[in-house]
């Protein structure tokens, strides 16, 4: 057992963090106040390497670890949340294609992204089906060679920008998740479009629209695995990556305390910095402990992934136990900051908007609860 990261492991976080130093931070305030969707940076992101790195060197990619993954994915964060969200959401919607898909789907669905710039996007969630994904009402029905979609997803991610799409829809809703079907879909063809752009609270640099399926046309060749595979997919999926959204708490929770601390060192009341009041120098204290003992789980359950083990419950440990603490420390943090943390011009009430949503997205932390308990309670 160890702890050390490998030259090109340190390397690459080196190479994040500069990239979140010089290319997200500057300008991730406006970007936040205006909604604004960071295009250029993503191109730059993908020159870099960093929007392909999880593609397998055989499709054109790096061939980075989910390990790798959370390097880059805590540094991006500590620079913006958000962004974050927009350069890595391709991984979770090429993610099903490459547990799944056969040697011709990878060909033809992944490797496209790793030679050119472009987005996909995973949908799964619906008005009526979140938490609950056997509730899905998409549904996909066989004609000939093709199926026929009929849904709207909601919440999905890069959807007004996305080329291709990874969809999950009902191929027979009497067997609720057991009916439920993986399939890749394109854009550019008829029946598919983006509904409303969502407005949201935090991570605003990140886009999130409806993507409607209207008499949508999808060869049958495009169906991941077999028909009632797709819950297998999906929950496979974000087992895989619930330790890379840890990691962004991770991140935005490490930003916060680096802000607390400095203005704490620096803001004079009753004749000292206030970091010296205990009151002050314990939540510091707790901060910096709780974001080492998140990471570590974090990382413990990206090691389990590059190893092919199963990790449902340490994923779960991961993603509930740092999204809690990411909105903690960024509670803390404006706290810290008095009536100073409540204003705009500051940079930490932007992380605790941003940290919310990491308790929500991929699995709330009560969903997180639920399949840890059943994970320790019953086998």
């Amino acid at each position: 057992m160890g702890f050390d990261l490998t030259q090109e492991q340190e390397a690459l976080r080196d190479t994040a963090h500069r990239f979140a130093v010089h290319e997200i931070r500057p300008k991730a305030a406006e970007w936040d106040r205006d909604g604004t969707f960071p295009m250029e940076v993503c191109r730059k992101a993908f020159d870099l390497g960093l929007m392909t790195f999880f593609i397998p060197a055989e499709y054109g990619g790096q061939g980075l670890g989910m390990l790798d993954t959370c390097l880059i994915g805590e540094e991006l964060a500590w620079g913006c949340a958000g962004v974050t969200a927009t350069i890595t959401a391709n991984g979770l919607a090429l993610g099903p294609v490459l547990i799944a898909g056969t040697e011709e789907q990878k060909r033809a669905f992944v490797a496209p992204f790793a030679g050119t710039f472009g987005f996909a996007s995973f949908c799964l969630t619906e008005p009526g089906a979140g938490s609950d994904a056997g509730a899905v009402a998409t549904s996909a029905r066989r004609v000939g060679d093709e199926y026929i979609l009929n849904g709207r997803k909601c919440f999905i991610t890069n959807g007004s920008h996305a080329s291709q799409f990874t969809v999950f829809a009902s191929t027979d809703r009497s067997k609720g998740r057991r009916g439920l079907s993986a399939f890749v879909v394109p854009r550019g063809g008829p029946g598919v479009s983006t509904g409303k752009k969502e407005d949201k609270m935090g991570q605003r640099a990140s886009d999130t629209s409806d993507v409607l399926f209207e008499d949508a046309r999808v060869p049958a060749a495009n169906l991941l695995g077999k028909e009632g595979e797709g819950f297998r997919i999906a929950m496979t999926t974000l087992d895989y990556a619930r330790a890379s959204v840890a990691s962004v708490a991770v991140g935005i929770a490490r930003a916060a305390y680096e802000h607390a601390a400095a203005y704490a060192k620096q803001r004079i009341q009753f004749g000292q910095p206030i970091a010296m009041n205990q009151a002050i120098y314990f939540l510091l204290a707790d901060m910096a402990m709780d974001i080492e003992a998140a990471r570590l789980l974090t990382w413990k359950a990206a090691w389990l992934a590059d190893r092919s083990k199963r990790n449902t419950k340490e994923s779960s440990f991961a993603k509930a136990f740092a999204a809690d603490l990411a909105m903690r420390v960024t509670t803390d943090a404006v706290q810290i900051f008095g009536g100073y943390g409540y204003m705009k011009e500051y940079p930490v009430e932007k992380l605790m908007r941003d940290a919310k949503l990491l308790q929500i997205y991929e699995g709330t932390s009560q969903i997180q609860r639920m399949v840890i308990a059943k994970e320790t309670l019953m086998r």
